[in-house]
């Protein structure tokens, strides 16, 4: 092992380690008799690069499999891409557009090369960034969602759905998107407030000489598509209608009026104009009372044929254009400005149309059953718990699942139409063909006779099956992985996917393995900006990950984003937060460099002071390991790494290093050097999990150790209990020293000026080897009364004085006293108000009151202390 470097240089470290794992197989993993640990990544899309939300998410996912595996537990963490059908469809797309090749002029296969072009060429990039972070995925099982086994298994759960009666065909009201031209599913609808308009429009009544009624709308584009209106029957403002039919702005077409109760009379005019192939709600009317169903769009959103009026238009340039017709046409009674929701697609932003389209769907209603029950028993545990409402809302008002996509990009729908009407579904094309050849009763049928689908699936229906497929469980449920690695342990996500993915997978689970995919749920929170907006990279507020990581090192910018990341809220990054992760680094750094800088003398005897601090420090290790035990088994992950933060920065780091550190030019005894490498051990295996890279590099040179050994299969330390007493007096100890150190400043007198410390009441002397170091004190002693010339401060109630000077101010004193026993007796007045509050006694655990009673019964004490004081001094003046 090379000699330690004066600086922490992150980019000479983090390069070296990551290829020594990757050498030595060290995140690779077999099923063998050890307990198994297993995440599986959220695949991030096959076209993205690393953002901040990556960071984090798979920040938490390396800490907790980093853990386990230092746990004895046979750990793996499976990565993987999503082929993001949408999305990755759009950037061929647009790829093409800039060679002036439309997708129009190219045939599905000759399109699909191409898409597999942009994945072969871009599809590693999120990958190869995520090593930079020091993700410990098991590499050699990288999947994909479209290579060939998760492609054979999303064709057999299809098939196997259709063949139970879970997936039908039909013309349904879908959410279109003009501009990826494909139908989505609700959850991919993402509706934002808009400030629009309702225009109030006059519909002419036939056979009635200027007589009218006024319907309210948002879409005045859409009167091209009206096929009735509807008003409540018991609006008596609108029972003389019953039987007539009015005429459609502009349009001419005269339409019947219906009556219906679910009409709200106080809502625009209590006119609801009807168009059945444009609305959801108005499907249902149209289809309860047999009006005609008129398409005016095409799929790109401009005016079809149907329409009548505006062909080829733009559905929003038409909304402007027929508004001014229609003024001039006399047919507007006003316009008012609105503020209503529109939705928007979630891949595309594009705003959706309701539009009635040939689809296929999943019924829901039945598999959602064992799925919620699952999370509402806490089989399946959600951290944090309040997630748990937002799924059963969704689960308990489950719709079927839109599951086809107009695209050529991704795995295509396996049903064949037959010539002569009708389709087959099956998994390939050779049992089609066998299937089409049964049903038709015709032998003489080819596969060129019949014609597949040519829509593919929603890209979440492959990775709903993400835990099942990725060890083959779908097509061999009982091969040895399977059965090992299912259920995995937790999975890490963003709470927006709860519905698109986090539910479908526990669908999934219940519907093909008969069990959860997954033990624990993890909802991490949104990155955000110091001032709370969401980065995006439209807003040009977000960084670039991989120049953090070059700026601050994968260590600090880790430790940076966890700090400020507790469990589903949000995290509002600074980069400070990484510059406090860098700076942690160098602390680390030079304490251990300071350590392994000490001559060491075996013979040397150890000092009491070292023994003493020795006892305290694990003690107050011990305590932290328990405690970093406690939260992490509550998934309290930031609060986990600021208890180890605080371990070593101030008690290993300010204190204990300080307590027995050698005097200058002298080495440390060989007893008190040990202890302190196995404390620098533990501390750097503890932190490990959260920073991988500089405690590797440590570790390796703490010790000599073999080629291949690795801090990240060393065992993680625990405790079973540690000492409070000796913790209580060192923290009596530190409010000493703090005194000491405060008159030295007050003062003005130098550390190196040894003083004579005097006592005044208790004092427990077990740690006075500590103190006199720490201190650099001459004596120790009892007294009986203050001197004269003495500076005093109080701690836990005892008055220490140290002799300074004949000259004290004793009206300075004096001045310190009264402000330190006004502070108190303000202490003393909050606890009082609390404990006086009958409500608070009687509700509060019985260990929170008991705590507050203390804080009274130390005040008490530390008042008297500071009133004797006073009193002692104002003798003097």
């Amino acid at each position: 092992m090379s000699e330690l470097a004066t600086k922490y240089n992150p980019s000479e470290v983090e390069d070296k380690w990551y290829a020594y794992w990757m050498e030595h197989g060290l995140f690779h993993s077999e099923p063998d008799n050890r307990e198994p640990f297993c995440i599986v990544i959220p695949p991030p899309n096959v076209t993205g690069v690393l953002h901040m939300g990556h960071m984090l998410n798979n920040t938490i996912q390396d800490i907790l499999v980093r853990r386990a595996r230092m746990q004895g537990k046979n750990a793996l963490w499976v990565p993987g891409t999503d082929h993001a059908a949408i999305s990755t469809e759009a950037k061929v797309v647009a790829k093409l557009a800039e060679q002036g090749i439309k997708k129009t002029d190219l045939s599905r296969e000759e399109f699909l090369t191409h898409a597999w072009d942009w994945t072969h060429k871009y599809g590693g990039i999120i990958l190869s960034q995520l090593r930079k972070l020091g993700a410990s995925c098991d590499w050699e099982r990288t999947a994909f969602t479209m290579d060939e086994t998760r492609s054979k298994s999303v064709m057999h759960v299809f098939c196997d759905l259709y063949n139970r009666g879970l997936i039908y065909r039909g013309v349904r009201m879908v959410n279109w998107d003009p501009q990826a031209l494909t139908a989505l599913s609700d959850e991919e609808v993402i509706y934002k407030e808009e400030q629009s308009k309702l225009f109030y429009l006059r519909y002419m009544v036939e056979g009635e000489d200027n007589k009218y009624i006024v319907v309210a709308t948002t879409r005045p584009e859409t009167i091209l598509g009206d096929s009735a209106v509807c008003v409540n029957p018991n609006d008596e403002r609108y029972t003389w209608l019953k039987g007539k039919k009015v005429i459609v702005p502009l349009v001419g077409r005269a339409v019947p009026i219906i009556m219906d109760e679910y009409v709200e009379m106080d809502f625009g005019t209590g006119c609801l104009k009807v168009t059945p192939a444009h609305d959801v709600n108005d499907y249902m009317l149209g289809d309860k009372y047999g009006l005609e169903t008129i398409d005016i769009f095409n799929d790109n959103g401009t005016i079809s044929e149907a329409g009548g009026m505006y062909v080829g238009m733009d559905r929003f340039d038409v909304r402007k254009q027929i508004m001014v017709d229609l003024e001039k046409a006399g047919l507007v009674e006003k316009v008012e400005d609105y503020v209503n929701k529109v939705g928007h697609s979630e891949r595309t932003d594009a705003v959706i149309e309701p539009k009635l389209s040939m689809q296929w769907f999943v019924k829901m209603q039945d598999l959602a059953v064992p799925a919620l029950e699952a999370v509402e028993t806490d089989y399946i545990k959600f951290v944090p718990a309040k997630y748990k409402n937002t799924y059963r809302y969704w689960m308990t008002n489950i719709k079927d699942w839109c599951i086809s996509r107009q695209l050529w990009w991704g795995h295509q729908i396996p049903a064949w139409y037959l010539p002569g009407g009708g389709y087959v579904v099956a998994e390939n094309e050779e049992e089609a063909l066998l299937k089409a050849i049964e049903k038709s009763g015709n032998p003489e049928l080819t596969l060129a006779d019949l014609t597949r689908d040519p829509d593919c699936l929603d890209t979440w229906f492959s990775s709903w099956l993400w835990p099942i497929s990725l060890f083959n469980g779908i097509l061999d449920p009982d091969n040895e992985e399977f059965k090992y690695y299912y259920p995995t342990t937790d999975l890490v996500t963003g709470p927006d996917i709860i519905f698109f993915w986090v539910a479908r997978m526990i669908i999934a689970g219940y519907a093909f393995c008969g069990d959860k995919p997954f033990s624990n749920v993890y909802f991490t929170g949104i990155v955000r900006d110091k001032i709370g907006r969401k980065m995006s990279k439209s807003l040009g507020n977000s960084p670039d990950p991989l120049e953090l990581i070059d700026k601050f090192g994968a260590d600090g910018v880790r430790m940076g984003i966890m700090l400020a990341a507790p469990a589903g809220h949000d995290i509002m990054y600074d980069d400070s937060l990484c510059e406090q992760g860098r700076n942690f680094c160098n602390k680390i750094w030079n304490a251990f460099r300071l350590v392994k800088g000490w001559e060491v003398d075996s013979q040397k005897p150890q000092p009491e002071a070292a023994k003493r601090g020795i006892e305290w420090f694990e003690a107050e290790m011990n305590r932290t390991l328990i405690e970093v035990e406690d939260l992490m088994g509550k998934f309290r992950i930031s609060e986990a790494l600021m208890a180890i933060y605080k371990l070593f920065w101030d008690e290993f780091s300010s204190w204990y290093l300080e307590v027995i550190k050698p005097a200058y030019g002298s080495p440390i005894d060989g007893e008190t050097f040990e202890k302190t490498l196995g404390f620098f051990d533990t501390l750097l295996r503890l932190l490990h999990p959260f920073m991988p890279f500089i405690t590797e590099e440590l570790w390796q040179h703490l010790r000599d150790r073999k080629d291949g050994e690795s801090i990240m299969t060393a065992q993680l330390p625990t405790a079973d209990g540690f000492n409070q007493e000796i913790i209580d007096r060192f923290d009596h100890l530190k409010e000493v020293i703090a005194g000491i150190r405060t008159v030295r400043k007050q003062k003005q007198i130098p550390q190196r000026d040894s003083l004579e410390l005097l006592v005044k009441g208790q004092h427990d002397s077990y740690l006075d080897s500590i103190l006199e170091k720490m201190g650099n004190l001459s004596d120790i002693r009892n007294v009986n009364e203050k001197p004269a010339a003495a500076a005093s401060f109080i701690a836990a109630s005892t008055e220490y004085c140290i002799p300074v000077s004949a000259n004290i101010n004793v009206e300075e004193e004096l001045k310190k006293l009264n402000a330190d026993l006004e502070y108190h007796q303000k202490f003393l007045a909050s606890v009082r108000k609390k404990l006086s509050n009958e409500k608070f006694v009687a509700n509060a655990p019985e260990k929170v009151v008991a705590l507050e009673k203390k804080k009274e019964s130390d005040a008490l004490e530390k008042i008297a202390a500071v009133e004797a004081a006073i009193a002692a001094l104002s003798q003097q003046a």
